[in-house]
């Protein structure tokens, strides 16, 4: 005769072992979090502490985060930091942020709002260079495309990342100039630079006055992130759609829109990435080159 009966536990169900691997992976993404938002290295008491979590529970998730490398332990109280393969985790994300991908809804919208070319800038060297643009749906205006360069000194772009520097920097970036000309109005004065760049540190958004190239105007503002400078967001179109009258309404626009871009968590990541990839070290910057002027499509 076979026994059926219930002698014993029975045997936990296939979605009783989802649960319980769901919830240990949860608990485990809680500890990390705590590492990272909290001093290194952190006691068992303290995290036992943030967490809330039975100090049983804690120990085991502890080792299986130590044994995969997301966490180390630095003493016998015992104390743990992150490990290396939390980095890990973190440059896989950020290798597939595409940041004209992210930024285009934020830069397509003020593309409509302006009826001018809108444009995403970082530093590199002492150039600036584009990592996302959008066109407006007309047939006079700026043409511009993702990796476009140009120098700092002749773009609204430039100049509001310029200015965020000290002097200092902003000349060792620059070099000792003349600086190429490159339309009627570009700064080639290190000296009048300078006092340009005051200006735009004192109003907060930086002027291109047919310094790029004849007939074209670019206002940008600086996009700050953390005390830093991250990038630099601008409009470009006719000068005589940008004059003094129209720059209000435009810096007020830049500044709406930078600010909904800095709010947006997958996009404030990919701008401090695209910075960090892109800028150099200020004694290695090589000075500013010519650059070709930016066509029309009429």
């Amino acid at each position: 005769m076979t026994d059926t009966g219930s002698a014993g536990a029975a045997a936990p169900s296939r979605t009783q072992g989802t649960n319980y691997h769901t919830h240990a992976l949860t608990r485990g993404l809680v500890v990390l979090e705590i590492l990272a938002d909290g001093e290194q290295p952190m006691t068992l008491a303290t995290i036992h502490e943030r967490s809330g979590l039975p100090k049983s529970t804690l120990v085991r998730l502890l080792a299986a985060l130590c044994e995969g490398q997301f966490l180390v332990r630095v003493d016998d109280r015992p104390s743990y930091r992150l490990g290396h393969k939390v980095l890990d985790v973190a440059r896989a994300y950020l290798d597939v942020l595409d940041i004209s991908r992210v930024a285009a809804p934020h830069l397509d919208a003020l593309a409509r709002a302006t009826r001018q070319t809108v444009n995403l800038g970082v530093r590199d060297g002492a150039q600036v260079v584009h990592v996302a643009v959008a066109l407006p749906q007309r047939t006079l205006r700026f043409d511009a495309a993702v990796g476009d360069r140009a120098p700092l000194h002749a773009t609204s772009l430039g100049k509001a990342l310029l200015a965020a520097l000290g002097e200092q920097d902003a000349l060792d970036i620059m070099g000792p100039g003349p600086y190429p000309a490159l339309g009627p109005g570009t700064l080639t004065d290190p000296a009048r630079l300078t006092e340009e760049l005051v200006r735009t540190r004192d109003r907060g958004w930086a002027l291109d006055d047919n310094e790029h190239a004849e007939g074209l105007t670019c206002i940008a503002v600086p996009l700050e992130l953390g005390g830093a400078v991250v990038a630099a967001l601008s409009v470009s179109g006719p000068s005589g759609e940008l004059g003094p009258d129209a720059r209000e309404d435009l810096v007020e626009n830049l500044r709406g829109t930078a600010r909904t871009m800095l709010a947006d968590p997958e996009l404030a990541d990919a701008l401090v990435h695209s910075a960090l990839l892109s800028r150099r070290a200020l004694p290695t910057d090589a000075p500013a080159s010519p650059s070709s002027p930016p066509a029309h499509t009429d």
